[in-house]
């Protein structure tokens, strides 16, 4: 499963970018284009950060699973669920449990200021995110995917 991971802090604008590069309200199955022509990703998208929709990494991995697809894209928070911080870790644990699954972390974006201290060489920070329009951040983070 490859996967695409946006991550933010509440008022970064996660969701609007989720429904902005896939057209889903919630979550959704979506073919999308990647550059160069290759063969279409049958992407699940969900909107909204998992700690704050309360699915846990298990679940999520179960759950993106069912929709049978080969690719995902999901909104993390950087920081875990302050109510509830066992079960919905931060950012940083997530994807340490896609990656034990045998997920491949295609790409992150981090809108705003706080990635969590995640590191990767597929990591790129969007810091405007949260004030620049909302087809501006998507064109960059479309970009940074690899999709048309």
């Amino acid at each position: 499963m490859d996967a695409y991971i946006v991550i933010g802090n509440p008022n970064t604008r996660k969701a609007s970018l989720v429904r902005s590069l896939t057209g889903c309200f919630n979550r959704s199955v979506r073919d999308i284009q990647p550059l160069a022509g290759r063969t279409p990703l049958r992407l699940y998208a969900r909107v909204g950060s998992l700690q704050d929709t309360r699915a846990t990494p298990e679940d999520f991995i179960a759950e993106a699973g069912r929709a049978r697809c080969n690719a995902v894209l999901c909104c993390l928070a950087p920081s875990a669920n302050p109510d509830h911080a066992e079960r919905y870790p931060d950012a940083a644990a997530y994807l340490a449990a896609f990656k034990a699954a045998g997920w491949r972390i295609k790409a992150i974006a981090v809108l705003g200021q706080n990635g969590g201290g995640v590191r990767s060489p597929n990591l790129m920070p969007f810091p405007q995110a949260p004030v620049a329009p909302i087809n501006h951040t998507a064109r960059a983070v479309r970009a940074h995917f690899g999709w048309e």
